[in-house]
Formats: structure tokens, sequence, C-alpha cells
């Protein structure tokens, strides 16, 4: 494992930055390589062997999507409450006639030679270390998304990812599915014109309920679980699914679905996956219809962004309802009035006064869990590669941080850091990690 510093050494050697650029993060310490890593590269025909950490939810549902590919097989399981794990071992033992290992500490998991990659799908606040860990130990990764819970994890996240040369897809499959492929090649192509504004929305109607402390089930290592995160007193309404609505372990609706859909309206403004990032951000926002609820993220939120290259003004929001549209969307106008808009399960052109026109799909891609298995063995960069997502992640958390701040935000891609010091003293641009857990800083 690698050296660590601390919040002082780490503002010290940046100037109260975070590094030059997002993969040059700087370590005031020297690191260790990687002491796990397989004997060779994975040949076209080898099998995949894959751990689990973080039953249940998501990470299963990319684990039993993964076993249905050929040249896979799950060796083993990991979760700090056994209640989670009974659907996922029965459903592994079924499918390769063998119970896989079971472990409660994911870093027993990553010691093992024979496991060459690890599904993340643990909350938002643990992401980044068996994220960071795996790289060390030689592991790429499927990391659900967002990828952090603040800036800092994000870039430290890609300066490991770059260090250690891992393949890591990020679990925002929108970026391979068709209705937003098609969409992104239109724009891409120019065919609607200029584009001068982008807008991204999310329907938010989470509540959580209000519940008393309890005591902790028997199952559940709650000290484990809260991790690096502040503690907070265990209540069933803000663990397991419900997380994401607390502000100490999740991002929101902005981290949550903002990531989903600001990402392929940021894509469309670029050829790449490296995209363009705002100047200034300004948001406002507050619980306005679960003011009878513990969720502390807020229920509705506007958020106005300016970028200079391209020069776009670009909108989140999320609320009650949007009338007339999907739940959710990316969306981009143009100087004369064309707009593309997507969703999950469509995508259409728009003349200016809302007329559709026709428009030809693009060509269809692979499936995102076959995209990284392809690319675990070619060594090519996934289509929602770790550098790239951390840029996306980091406008979700731009979007948080001036809400937390109260005041207009600026950034610097360049240097990729806040300009000034508007918004440093946020949780959604870094927060001291709980001990005995630290978050290790590797220089790309």
């Amino acid at each position: 494992m690698s050296e660590n510093i601390s919040r002082r050494d780490l503002l010290k050697s940046t100037g109260l930055g975070l590094g030059a650029a997002l993969v040059g993060l700087p370590s005031s310490g020297v690191h260790a390589e990687p002491i796990h890593r397989r004997e060779k590269p994975l040949g076209a025909n080898d099998t995949v062997v894959l751990g689990l950490i973080g039953c249940g939810g998501m990470g299963a549902a990319n684990m039993r999507t993964l076993m249905d590919k050929n040249g896979v097989k799950v060796a083993a399981l990991c979760d700090v409450d056994e209640s989670r794990m009974t659907n996922d071992i029965n459903d592994v033992t079924k499918k390769y006639g063998a119970k896989p290992d079971l472990y409660k500490d994911f870093r027993k998991m990553l010691e093992r030679k024979d496991i060459d990659a690890v599904i993340v799908g643990t909350p938002d606040h643990w992401h980044a270390l068996p994220l960071i860990l795996a790289c060390e130990a030689g592991k790429d990764a499927y990391c659900e998304k967002p990828i952090s819970h603040d800036i800092t994890e994000a870039k430290a996240m890609a300066a490991a990812v770059k260090k250690f040369k891992r393949i890591v897809q990020v679990g925002t499959w929108q970026r391979s599915t068709k209705e937003f492929t098609d969409a992104l090649a239109y724009v891409r192509s120019g065919k609607i014109g200029k584009i001068v504004t982008g807008r991204a929305w999310r329907t938010d109607n989470s509540k959580v309920g209000r519940m008393t402390t309890q005591p902790v089930p028997a199952t559940l290592d709650y000290d484990f679980w809260n991790g690096p995160a502040a503690f907070m007193p265990y209540a069933p309404n803000h663990v397991h699914g419900n997380w994401r609505w607390f502000l100490n372990y999740g991002t929101g609706m902005t981290g949550d679905w903002g990531v989903h859909m600001m990402d392929i309206v940021l894509l469309g403004l670029s050829q790449t996956t490296d995209i363009p990032m705002p100047t200034e951000v300004t948001t406002i926002g507050g619980k306005y219809y679960a003011t009878d609820d513990d969720r502390t993220a807020p229920d509705t939120v506007e958020t106005i962004m300016k970028f200079k290259d391209p020069d776009v003004l670009f909108t989140w929001q999320t609320g009650r309802d949007f009338p007339g549209r999907p739940d959710h969307g990316s969306e981009w106008t143009s100087a004369d009035g064309k707009s593309v808009r997507a969703w999950r399960g469509g995508w259409k052109v728009m003349g200016p006064y809302g007329e559709e026109i026709k428009a030809e799909p693009a060509p269809a891609t692979n499936d995102h869990w076959q995209n990284w298995l392809d690319c675990i063995k070619t060594r090519e960069q996934t289509r929602s590669n770790l550098a790239s997502m951390a840029q996306t992640t980091i406008v979700c958390h731009l979007a948080n941080v001036s809400y937390l701040a109260r005041q207009t935000v600026h950034w610097d891609k360049a240097k990729m850091d806040l300009v000034g010091k508007a918004g440093r003293d946020t949780t959604s641009y870094y927060r001291e990690y709980r001990k005995p857990w630290k978050l290790p800083i590797h220089t790309a």
C-alpha cells in the first residue's frame, strides 16, 4: 500500500491546490509498486477472474451481467453485511458449481494473485479506497458511479489508475446505449450547427422518512460500513440504498443522476472523451418538498455553468417534475434554434418550433460490460475510462460545492483545481478521512 499524506501536507505540497493536472497529484512520500500482479497479461482466450466488492444493488447487477459473458469467472464476494450476500452466493454457486470465497475486508481479497479484476459496487464514500488499492494490487476494475464522494478523491483515483496502468470502466453505461450514442454522433457531426446551450435534468421525488437511532443489526459491521466518512449513529434509513440522499455518504441526485445526464451533454461538446469543464458554476437549491425528511441532500437544484471552450451556457436541474419532458434527459441547442434531446429509451432532433427532424442513427457499439472485458485484454482505454469520468464527476461535485458554499465557484481545467478560496471548505471538495482510514495519493 502506498504511503499516505495528511491534509496539511497535501495542501502544502500543492500550494493550497490539488496538483497541476488531473493525473499529476503530488505526494510527500514514496509509494510501493504493486506486489500482487498476475504473472503475465491476459490473452484473448484467457478467463477473466473477478471479485465483487459490495453485494446487492448495482454491484450485484453488474456481476450478473458479467457472469453471462464468455470467459468470465466470479471467484470471490466481499461485503460488510452478511445479509446482503445470500442471493449473490447462491447465483455464483449455481453458475460455476462451487461456492465463491467470502470476505468482509476487501483488502484481503485484493491480496489474491488469481483475481484479475474487481467490481466496486459500494456506496459513494467507499469507492475511492477499493479502487486505488485495487490499482496498487495490479487489478483492473469496474467502478460504480459517481466514482467519488468529492473532488479530492476523484483526482486521487485518476492518478492511481494512470500510475499503475489499470483498465477501469465506470458504470455510466449510457455511453454505450444506442439512443445516447446516436444522439452524440449527430451532435458531434455538426448537423445542428454551433451549440450555444446545453441542459440536463432529473426528477427527484425521493424520500427516506424520519427514523431514530436503532441497534445495529448483528449481520452488519457498521463501523466498517461508515469507513472514512464521519460517523453517524445507525438508523435503517441512511444505509443500504438510501445512503445516496445523505451528503455524508452520497452526492444526492446531482451525483447520482447528474453523472449520467450531464456526462452525455459534456461528451457532445467534445470529439473525444477528454471533455470540456466549466470555468464558473453557480448552484441554488434546498429541500422544498421533502421538508419533513431526514435526507440532507437538496431535493431541488438549479445549476448554471459557464464554459469558455466551447463558449456554452449549461444548466442542470433537479426538481419534483418536468412536464412535457421525460423525467430525465440531456439536450443541446444550437444558435439557429435546433435541438437534440436524448433520454433512456429514445432521442430526437427538433427544429426551432419543436417540429421533429428526421435523423439517421449511428453504428451500434458493443455493450458496456463487454467493452470492459475486451479492453482488459487489449489494454486499450474503455468507453467510460476513469480519466474522462473523473472530469464529469468533478463537474457534478462543482455543482454541490457551489450549493454548499452558497456562492459561485470558479474552476481551472489546466490546473484541475478551484480558483480562489470559494468552495475549498466544503466536503464536496475535500474532507478529512475518519481514522484509521487514509486516502493514498500517488504521483502519476
